[in-house]
Protein backbone atom coordinates (compact mmCIF):
# COMPACT_ATOMS: atom_id res chain seq x y z
CA UNK A 1 0.00 0.00 0.00
CA UNK A 2 2.91 2.26 0.80
CA UNK A 3 3.62 2.53 -3.04
CA UNK A 4 0.28 3.82 -3.58
CA UNK A 5 0.42 6.68 -1.45
CA UNK A 6 0.28 10.14 -2.39
CA UNK A 7 3.80 12.14 -2.46
CA UNK A 8 4.32 14.39 0.18
CA UNK A 9 3.84 18.52 -0.65
CA UNK A 10 7.49 19.83 0.06
CA UNK A 11 7.52 23.48 1.75
CA UNK A 12 9.08 26.00 -0.63
CA UNK A 13 12.14 27.00 1.59
CA UNK A 14 16.39 26.71 1.26
CA UNK A 15 17.71 26.29 -2.33
CA UNK A 16 13.73 25.55 -3.36
CA UNK A 17 12.78 28.95 -2.16
CA UNK A 18 15.64 31.49 -3.79
CA UNK A 19 15.24 29.16 -7.29
CA UNK A 20 11.41 30.23 -7.22
CA UNK A 21 12.09 33.81 -6.59
CA UNK A 22 15.03 33.88 -8.91
CA UNK A 23 12.52 32.76 -11.52
CA UNK A 24 9.55 35.22 -10.63
CA UNK A 25 12.03 38.07 -10.65
CA UNK A 26 13.57 36.79 -14.32
CA UNK A 27 9.87 36.87 -15.71
CA UNK A 28 9.24 40.27 -13.84
CA UNK A 29 12.29 41.55 -15.87
CA UNK A 30 11.12 40.39 -18.70
CA UNK A 31 7.47 42.06 -18.43
CA UNK A 32 9.08 45.26 -17.17
CA UNK A 33 11.75 45.39 -20.01
CA UNK A 34 14.93 45.22 -18.29
CA UNK A 35 16.35 42.80 -21.86
CA UNK A 36 14.91 45.77 -23.76
CA UNK A 37 11.61 43.84 -24.94
CA UNK A 38 8.48 46.06 -22.99
CA UNK A 39 9.89 48.91 -23.62
CA UNK A 40 7.87 51.64 -25.68
CA UNK A 41 8.97 52.86 -28.57
CA UNK A 42 10.69 56.53 -28.13
CA UNK A 43 8.44 59.71 -29.44
CA UNK A 44 10.73 60.87 -32.04
CA UNK A 45 10.73 64.55 -31.91
CA UNK A 46 9.46 66.28 -35.18
CA UNK A 47 12.92 66.65 -37.31
CA UNK A 48 13.69 62.71 -37.03
CA UNK A 49 10.08 62.33 -38.39
CA UNK A 50 10.52 64.96 -40.83
CA UNK A 51 13.94 63.10 -41.63
CA UNK A 52 12.33 59.43 -41.59
CA UNK A 53 9.71 60.13 -43.75
CA UNK A 54 11.33 62.17 -46.34
CA UNK A 55 13.60 58.68 -46.36
CA UNK A 56 10.03 56.58 -47.05
CA UNK A 57 9.06 58.99 -49.76
CA UNK A 58 12.54 58.57 -51.41
CA UNK A 59 11.97 54.98 -51.52
CA UNK A 60 8.51 54.91 -52.63
CA UNK A 61 9.26 57.35 -55.46
CA UNK A 62 12.22 54.54 -56.38
CA UNK A 63 9.33 51.94 -56.20
CA UNK A 64 7.17 54.22 -58.38
CA UNK A 65 9.60 54.39 -61.28
CA UNK A 66 9.96 51.21 -61.15
CA UNK A 67 6.14 50.26 -61.01
CA UNK A 68 5.86 52.65 -64.00
CA UNK A 69 8.59 51.05 -66.21
CA UNK A 70 6.91 47.52 -65.24
CA UNK A 71 3.36 49.25 -66.53
CA UNK A 72 4.66 50.21 -69.41
CA UNK A 73 6.14 47.13 -70.95
CA UNK A 74 3.46 45.38 -69.44
CA UNK A 75 1.41 47.30 -72.00
CA UNK A 76 3.70 46.33 -74.85
CA UNK A 77 3.58 43.04 -74.40
CA UNK A 78 -0.67 42.91 -74.35
CA UNK A 79 -0.72 45.05 -77.66
CA UNK A 80 2.13 42.37 -79.09
CA UNK A 81 -0.08 39.35 -77.62
CA UNK A 82 -3.01 41.05 -78.91
CA UNK A 83 -1.55 41.87 -82.58
CA UNK A 84 -0.45 38.45 -83.01
CA UNK A 85 -4.30 36.95 -81.54
CA UNK A 86 -5.84 38.94 -84.72
CA UNK A 87 -3.45 38.05 -87.06
CA UNK A 88 -4.10 34.39 -85.62
CA UNK A 89 -7.48 34.83 -86.16
CA UNK A 90 -7.45 36.41 -89.98
CA UNK A 91 -5.40 33.39 -90.85
CA UNK A 92 -8.11 31.02 -89.47
CA UNK A 93 -10.37 32.92 -91.46
CA UNK A 94 -8.45 32.34 -94.61
CA UNK A 95 -7.18 28.92 -93.33
CA UNK A 96 -11.49 27.88 -92.91
CA UNK A 97 -12.09 29.50 -96.51
CA UNK A 98 -9.48 27.11 -97.70
CA UNK A 99 -10.65 24.00 -96.15
CA UNK A 100 -13.88 24.71 -97.06
CA UNK A 101 -13.17 24.52 -100.75
CA UNK A 102 -11.26 21.53 -100.66
CA UNK A 103 -14.19 20.11 -98.63
CA UNK A 104 -16.38 20.74 -102.12
CA UNK A 105 -13.39 18.80 -103.54
CA UNK A 106 -13.51 15.98 -101.24
CA UNK A 107 -17.38 15.12 -101.70
CA UNK A 108 -17.26 15.33 -105.22
CA UNK A 109 -14.49 13.47 -105.65
CA UNK A 110 -16.15 10.83 -102.68
CA UNK A 111 -20.09 10.67 -104.93
CA UNK A 112 -17.60 9.91 -107.90
CA UNK A 113 -16.18 7.14 -106.14
CA UNK A 114 -13.10 7.81 -103.70
CA UNK A 115 -11.18 10.20 -101.67
CA UNK A 116 -7.85 11.40 -102.54
CA UNK A 117 -5.32 11.23 -99.70
CA UNK A 118 -4.21 14.47 -99.87
CA UNK A 119 -7.53 15.54 -98.94
CA UNK A 120 -7.88 13.70 -96.54
CA UNK A 121 -4.89 14.98 -94.58
CA UNK A 122 -6.18 18.42 -95.97
CA UNK A 123 -9.36 18.05 -94.12
CA UNK A 124 -8.37 16.05 -90.45
CA UNK A 125 -8.81 17.94 -87.64
CA UNK A 126 -5.44 17.50 -86.48
CA UNK A 127 -2.68 19.99 -87.66
CA UNK A 128 0.11 18.08 -86.20
CA UNK A 129 -1.53 15.13 -87.93
CA UNK A 130 -1.72 16.68 -90.78
CA UNK A 131 1.83 18.26 -90.75
CA UNK A 132 3.66 14.80 -90.11
CA UNK A 133 2.24 13.47 -92.97
CA UNK A 134 2.63 16.63 -95.25
CA UNK A 135 5.17 14.42 -97.29
CA UNK A 136 2.69 11.73 -98.02
CA UNK A 137 0.45 14.48 -99.14
CA UNK A 138 3.05 15.70 -101.50
CA UNK A 139 3.61 12.47 -103.08
CA UNK A 140 -0.21 11.98 -103.64
CA UNK A 141 0.55 13.77 -107.04
CA UNK A 142 -2.91 15.14 -107.32
CA UNK A 143 -4.26 18.38 -108.94
CA UNK A 144 -5.19 19.45 -105.63
CA UNK A 145 -1.55 19.18 -104.52
CA UNK A 146 -1.46 22.92 -104.71
CA UNK A 147 -4.41 23.77 -102.41
CA UNK A 148 -2.98 21.31 -100.02
CA UNK A 149 0.17 23.03 -99.68
CA UNK A 150 -1.48 26.15 -99.26
CA UNK A 151 -3.26 25.06 -96.39
CA UNK A 152 -0.16 23.03 -94.80
CA UNK A 153 1.51 26.22 -94.52
CA UNK A 154 -1.21 28.00 -93.19
CA UNK A 155 -1.62 25.54 -90.62
CA UNK A 156 2.10 25.88 -90.10
CA UNK A 157 1.98 29.60 -89.74
CA UNK A 158 -0.82 29.39 -86.81
CA UNK A 159 1.01 27.30 -84.72
CA UNK A 160 3.82 29.44 -85.28
CA UNK A 161 1.70 32.82 -84.19
CA UNK A 162 -0.36 30.61 -81.63
CA UNK A 163 3.18 30.08 -79.96
CA UNK A 164 4.66 33.25 -80.19
CA UNK A 165 0.92 34.33 -78.48
CA UNK A 166 2.64 31.78 -75.37
CA UNK A 167 5.75 33.15 -75.11
CA UNK A 168 3.80 36.89 -74.62
CA UNK A 169 1.02 35.78 -72.56
CA UNK A 170 4.39 34.54 -70.37
CA UNK A 171 6.35 37.96 -70.40
CA UNK A 172 2.72 39.87 -69.77
CA UNK A 173 1.97 37.76 -66.78
CA UNK A 174 5.97 38.30 -65.68
CA UNK A 175 5.07 42.10 -66.04
CA UNK A 176 2.00 41.87 -64.12
CA UNK A 177 3.49 40.25 -61.06
CA UNK A 178 6.45 43.00 -61.13
CA UNK A 179 3.72 45.43 -61.07
CA UNK A 180 2.24 43.87 -58.15
CA UNK A 181 5.14 43.77 -55.90
CA UNK A 182 6.30 47.63 -56.73
CA UNK A 183 2.23 48.39 -56.30
CA UNK A 184 2.56 46.96 -52.76
CA UNK A 185 6.14 48.32 -52.15
CA UNK A 186 5.11 51.87 -52.86
CA UNK A 187 1.93 51.52 -50.78
CA UNK A 188 3.59 49.92 -48.30
CA UNK A 189 5.81 52.81 -47.99
CA UNK A 190 3.27 55.66 -48.10
CA UNK A 191 1.70 54.16 -45.36
CA UNK A 192 4.61 53.78 -43.31
CA UNK A 193 4.76 58.05 -44.09
CA UNK A 194 1.13 58.48 -42.88
CA UNK A 195 1.15 56.24 -39.44
CA UNK A 196 4.83 58.32 -38.61
CA UNK A 197 2.82 61.94 -39.59
CA UNK A 198 -0.14 60.52 -37.82
CA UNK A 199 2.31 60.63 -34.28
CA UNK A 200 2.75 64.22 -34.52
CA UNK A 201 0.23 67.02 -33.40
CA UNK A 202 -1.69 68.92 -35.74
CA UNK A 203 0.44 72.09 -35.08
CA UNK A 204 3.87 70.02 -35.72
CA UNK A 205 2.24 68.70 -39.01
CA UNK A 206 1.31 72.18 -40.41
CA UNK A 207 4.43 73.95 -39.59
CA UNK A 208 6.52 70.72 -40.77
CA UNK A 209 4.67 70.96 -44.27
CA UNK A 210 4.80 74.65 -44.13
CA UNK A 211 8.14 75.17 -43.82
CA UNK A 212 9.64 72.82 -46.35
CA UNK A 213 12.30 71.87 -43.62
CA UNK A 214 15.34 70.93 -44.57
CA UNK A 215 15.29 68.09 -46.99
CA UNK A 216 12.50 69.37 -48.73
CA UNK A 217 11.39 66.29 -51.03
CA UNK A 218 8.99 64.81 -48.29
CA UNK A 219 7.24 68.19 -47.59
CA UNK A 220 5.09 70.90 -49.54
CA UNK A 221 7.13 73.52 -48.61
CA UNK A 222 6.58 77.53 -48.65
CA UNK A 223 6.19 76.94 -52.45
CA UNK A 224 3.26 74.42 -52.45
CA UNK A 225 0.72 77.24 -51.81
CA UNK A 226 1.75 80.04 -54.09
CA UNK A 227 -1.50 80.07 -56.55
CA UNK A 228 -0.53 79.42 -60.27
CA UNK A 229 -0.95 83.10 -60.98
CA UNK A 230 1.68 84.55 -58.69
CA UNK A 231 3.83 82.18 -59.87
CA UNK A 232 3.44 82.97 -63.28
CA UNK A 233 4.04 86.44 -62.46
CA UNK A 234 7.42 85.54 -60.31
CA UNK A 235 8.97 83.35 -62.98
CA UNK A 236 8.14 84.13 -66.82
CA UNK A 237 7.47 80.15 -68.70
CA UNK A 238 8.88 81.54 -71.61
CA UNK A 239 11.83 83.15 -70.26
CA UNK A 240 13.39 83.78 -66.95
CA UNK A 241 16.40 85.90 -65.65
CA UNK A 242 19.01 84.02 -64.12
CA UNK A 243 20.80 85.63 -60.91
CA UNK A 244 24.52 85.86 -60.62
CA UNK A 245 24.96 82.66 -58.28
CA UNK A 246 22.04 80.24 -59.28
CA UNK A 247 22.10 77.95 -61.84
CA UNK A 248 21.11 78.71 -65.13
CA UNK A 249 22.33 79.21 -68.90
CA UNK A 250 25.68 81.68 -68.07
CA UNK A 251 24.25 82.15 -64.87
CA UNK A 252 26.46 85.12 -64.20
CA UNK A 253 25.93 86.63 -67.35
CA UNK A 254 21.94 87.54 -67.59
CA UNK A 255 18.89 86.42 -69.34
CA UNK A 256 17.89 83.16 -69.51
CA UNK A 257 15.22 81.76 -72.18
CA UNK A 258 13.88 78.58 -73.19
CA UNK A 259 16.04 77.61 -76.19
CA UNK A 260 12.56 76.95 -78.67
CA UNK A 261 9.19 76.85 -78.20
CA UNK A 262 8.82 73.34 -77.61
CA UNK A 263 10.62 74.00 -74.44
CA UNK A 264 8.48 76.86 -73.69
CA UNK A 265 5.43 74.87 -74.46
CA UNK A 266 6.12 72.45 -71.66
CA UNK A 267 7.07 75.16 -69.13
CA UNK A 268 3.93 76.43 -69.75
CA UNK A 269 1.84 73.59 -69.17
CA UNK A 270 3.71 72.64 -65.62
CA UNK A 271 2.93 76.09 -64.60
CA UNK A 272 -0.90 75.32 -65.30
CA UNK A 273 -0.12 72.56 -62.93
CA UNK A 274 0.48 74.25 -60.35
CA UNK A 275 -1.61 72.76 -56.97
CA UNK A 276 -2.08 69.37 -59.07
CA UNK A 277 -2.09 66.58 -56.66
CA UNK A 278 0.40 64.05 -56.28
CA UNK A 279 -0.93 60.16 -57.15
CA UNK A 280 1.67 57.54 -58.24
CA UNK A 281 1.83 56.39 -61.21
CA UNK A 282 -0.35 59.33 -62.92
CA UNK A 283 0.71 61.05 -66.16
CA UNK A 284 -2.25 63.82 -65.98
CA UNK A 285 -4.17 65.77 -67.07
CA UNK A 286 -5.58 66.53 -63.06
CA UNK A 287 -2.56 64.27 -61.14
CA UNK A 288 0.78 63.41 -61.90
CA UNK A 289 3.85 61.76 -60.21
CA UNK A 290 7.67 63.19 -61.09
CA UNK A 291 7.98 61.68 -64.55
CA UNK A 292 4.35 61.53 -65.38
CA UNK A 293 4.47 65.61 -65.14
CA UNK A 294 7.45 65.64 -67.14
CA UNK A 295 6.10 62.95 -70.03
CA UNK A 296 2.75 65.32 -70.01
CA UNK A 297 4.63 68.52 -70.09
CA UNK A 298 6.43 67.54 -73.32
CA UNK A 299 3.66 65.48 -74.89
CA UNK A 300 1.32 69.13 -75.07
CA UNK A 301 4.64 70.17 -76.65
CA UNK A 302 4.48 67.96 -79.45
CA UNK A 303 7.63 65.84 -77.63
CA UNK A 304 7.10 62.28 -76.70
CA UNK A 305 9.18 60.94 -73.61
CA UNK A 306 9.84 57.47 -72.14
CA UNK A 307 7.84 57.26 -68.83
CA UNK A 308 10.06 56.59 -66.33
CA UNK A 309 13.21 58.74 -64.80
CA UNK A 310 16.27 56.69 -65.42
CA UNK A 311 14.94 56.55 -69.11
CA UNK A 312 13.92 60.27 -69.58
CA UNK A 313 17.28 61.22 -68.25
CA UNK A 314 18.46 59.43 -71.63
CA UNK A 315 16.31 61.26 -73.66
CA UNK A 316 18.35 63.87 -75.04
CA UNK A 317 21.16 66.08 -74.80
CA UNK A 318 23.24 65.75 -71.52
CA UNK A 319 23.81 69.64 -69.55
CA UNK A 320 25.77 70.57 -66.54
CA UNK A 321 23.88 72.34 -64.10
CA UNK A 322 25.50 75.45 -64.87
CA UNK A 323 23.83 75.33 -68.46
CA UNK A 324 20.28 75.13 -67.68
CA UNK A 325 17.86 76.66 -69.69
CA UNK A 326 13.96 76.65 -68.97
CA UNK A 327 12.71 73.64 -70.05
CA UNK A 328 15.47 71.57 -69.35
CA UNK A 329 14.98 68.14 -67.69
CA UNK A 330 16.52 67.84 -63.92
CA UNK A 331 17.22 64.51 -61.98
CA UNK A 332 18.18 64.14 -58.57
CA UNK A 333 19.11 61.15 -56.16
CA UNK A 334 21.97 58.63 -56.84
CA UNK A 335 19.25 56.30 -58.64
CA UNK A 336 17.62 58.75 -60.77
CA UNK A 337 14.49 58.62 -59.10
CA UNK A 338 13.01 62.05 -59.22
CA UNK A 339 12.46 64.54 -62.62
CA UNK A 340 11.60 68.13 -62.52
CA UNK A 341 11.35 71.02 -65.48
CA UNK A 342 13.77 74.07 -65.01
CA UNK A 343 12.11 77.18 -65.42
CA UNK A 344 15.09 79.29 -64.73
CA UNK A 345 16.22 81.66 -61.44
CA UNK A 346 17.49 78.18 -59.81
CA UNK A 347 13.96 77.11 -59.56
CA UNK A 348 11.83 74.05 -61.17
CA UNK A 349 8.37 72.64 -61.25
CA UNK A 350 7.83 69.47 -59.67
CA UNK A 351 5.65 66.82 -58.41
CA UNK A 352 7.16 66.20 -55.18
CA UNK A 353 5.48 63.22 -53.58
CA UNK A 354 1.73 63.00 -51.57
CA UNK A 355 2.29 65.54 -49.08
CA UNK A 356 2.98 68.28 -51.53
CA UNK A 357 1.16 69.07 -54.90
CA UNK A 358 3.08 70.31 -58.14
CA UNK A 359 5.08 73.11 -57.05
CA UNK A 360 7.60 75.21 -57.78
CA UNK A 361 10.72 74.31 -55.35
CA UNK A 362 14.55 75.28 -55.40
CA UNK A 363 16.80 72.69 -57.39
CA UNK A 364 19.17 72.59 -54.13
CA UNK A 365 16.40 71.08 -52.34
CA UNK A 366 17.34 67.80 -53.45
CA UNK A 367 21.01 66.08 -54.51
CA UNK A 368 21.60 66.84 -58.07
CA UNK A 369 22.09 64.12 -60.43
CA UNK A 370 22.43 65.48 -63.56
CA UNK A 371 20.32 66.98 -66.34
CA UNK A 372 19.09 66.79 -70.04
CA UNK A 373 18.03 68.71 -73.02
CA UNK A 374 15.44 67.12 -74.80
CA UNK A 375 14.04 70.43 -77.05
Amino acid sequence: MAAHRKPRQRSLNGNTARTAATIALAGAATATGFDGIGYAEPQLTSAQVQAKVNKLYEEAEVATEKYNGSKEKAERAERRLENLRDEAARKEERLNSAREALGSMAAAQYRAGGLDPALQLALSDDPDGYLDGAAFAERAGSRQASDVARVRNQLREIEQLRGAAHVELTTLKSRQAELNHHKKTVTGKLGEARQLLSRLTTEDRTRLTADGGSGGAGWGGAHASRSSGSARQGLAAAGTASTPGTPGAAATSGAAEAPNSRAAAAVSYAYQKLGSPYVWGATGPDAFDCSGLIQAAYRNAGISLPRTTYAQINAGQRVSQSELLPGDLVFFYSGISHVGIYVGRGQMIHAPNPSAPVRVAPLNEMPFAGATRVA
